[in-house]
């Protein structure tokens, strides 16, 4: 089994920025420590150079006796010491009187000037040696001082590895802490997806404040809730559709052929075939047009392509009868993406329908309202449509005119095709204002 943080997001998220840290810290803090000790060092051999150098003036001048004690003209360089070319001490400040040598480096001609460390038996300490003059029996001055505690025990690299430590566990706990809470919201939407089922897909995970990763995941998440939704929805509602509207046709095909298995001598045998076969036919519309509800939006027609909707409208006048005249106002160059036999069964639907209850005219216009939408209205001189029922009659099997048959209509599903076919396109159906009549208006979006 695989180890907490290799299962855990946050876990894998909190040792990445650990070990970042790590890798940044760490030689931030080698570095400190290095540069630290330099610089402290490099000030205790200026000071102790200095002090040299004042001592080795001062005796160039005269101004130093030799056997004299020699005065400290910094307190914090008190080891002074100069030293004759045969090693007898000249001269000696009194915190250096009791010690031996500081050092046995002696600067040559060319270089006069020589830092170093030694560690007598009491003490270590940090030293300049400086020549007093360039002959071969110069003196040589020796000052220094007791090396620094920084620089001769381990407490500076022990303080600020103590404090790269602390940091590294301050920006792991951060991280942590800053990890869980953006992780929060996909926790809840994890437990709001268990809670979802087949049987009811209503449900919507919680979308998060701001617009970040995690907001954007749920709202791809709730429309992936809604599109499984409206599927669902359309499976119950076909099957729903069919067996409603399949029953009466099967129903009445069913009680003809018993009533002529049962009454053979009374049965016209042309008139039951005509009978049946309008029956079947009926059967067949609504079989039909129930599978191309249940296909619109599913992906199975992918097949778009660029459409001139004035070119649909002619191809569409030309094959269809009719026995009312339309009127055609197109508008050319309004085109649109598409699948063509899906823009054609909804213009075919409003043709049907628009013929069905026109009194003597039907009128086809082709434009845009602006730049971007294409618009295909039908007109009918028929009855007009009310306002309450202008939503209600793209739903299925919605008949306005309840004593109108089957027969003399369609399926009742044309206006409903009509709807999702625009829907799956990115448009829109809907019935305007219209005096004297009804008028049905798509409006797409135009290329």
């Amino acid at each position: 089994m695989a180890p907490w943080w290799a299962r855990s997001l946050r876990g894998r998220v909190t040792l990445i920025a650990t070990a970042v840290a790590a890798l940044v810290l760490i030689p931030v803090g080698v570095a400190a420590v290095v540069v630290t000790r330099s610089v402290i060092a490099a000030t205790v051999f200026g000071e102790t150079r200095d002090t040299a150098e004042r001592v080795a003036f001062e005796m160039r001048g005269g101004a130093l006796p030799m056997g004299a004690a020699i005065p400290v003209p910094n307190p914090s360089i008190d080891l002074i010491q100069v030293v004759g070319a045969d090693g007898r001490f000249l001269a000696t400040s009194d915190a250096a009187r009791n010690l031996p040598p500081l050092s046995d480096v002696r600067p040559s001609a060319k270089d006069r000037v020589v830092n170093t460390t030694n560690c007598l038996p009491t003490e270590c300490v940090h030293l300049s040696a400086v020549r007093v003059n360039i002959y071969a029996d110069s003196p040589i001055v020796y000052a220094g001082r007791s090396t620094p505690g920084v620089l001769s025990t381990r407490t500076l690299e022990l303080v600020v590895f103590a404090e790269v430590a602390l940091l590294i566990g301050l920006a792991a706990g951060a991280t942590w802490l800053v990890t869980g809470r953006a992780l929060r919201p996909v926790a809840t939407m994890r437990a709001e997806l268990d809670a979802v089922h087949a049987g009811d897909l209503s449900h919507r995970v919680t979308r998060p404040p701001g617009d970040d990763e995690v907001a954007q995941l749920a709202e791809s998440v709730n429309g992936t809730l809604a599109r499984l939704e409206r599927s669902a929805e359309q499976q119950r509602q076909f099957a729903s559709d069919a067996s409603h509207e399949l029953r009466t046709p099967i129903a009445g095909l069913r009680a003809q052929l018993e009533s002529a298995q049962l009454y053979p001598e009374d049965t016209d045998v042309g008139r039951l075939v005509d009978s049946a076969l309008r029956d079947t036919d009926r059967l067949e519309a609504i079989i039909t047009d129930l599978l191309l509800l249940a296909r619109i939006g599913s992906r199975v027609d992918v097949a778009k392509e660029r459409i001139d909707l004035a070119d649909l409208v002619r191809g569409e006048l030309a094959v269809r009868g009719g026995k009312l005249p339309v009127r055609v106002d197109l508008a050319k160059g309004v085109e649109v993406e598409g699948v063509r036999l899906q823009l054609a069964r909804v213009l075919g639907n409003l043709l049907d329908n628009a013929q069905r209850h026109a009194e003597r005219t039907v009128r086809v216009t082709v434009g845009t309202e602006e730049p971007d939408t294409a618009v295909l209205a039908v007109e009918n001189d028929g009855a007009e449509i009310a306002p309450e029922d202008r939503e209600r009659i793209f739903e299925r099997f919605t008949r306005l005119d309840a004593a109108r048959s089957r027969d003399a209509g369609g399926t009742g599903l044309g206006l409903a095709i009509a709807r999702d076919v625009a829907m799956a396109h990115r448009g829109q159906i809907c019935v305007d204002d219209f005096k004297g009549g009804a008028r049905f208006v798509l409006r797409l979006p135009a290329i």
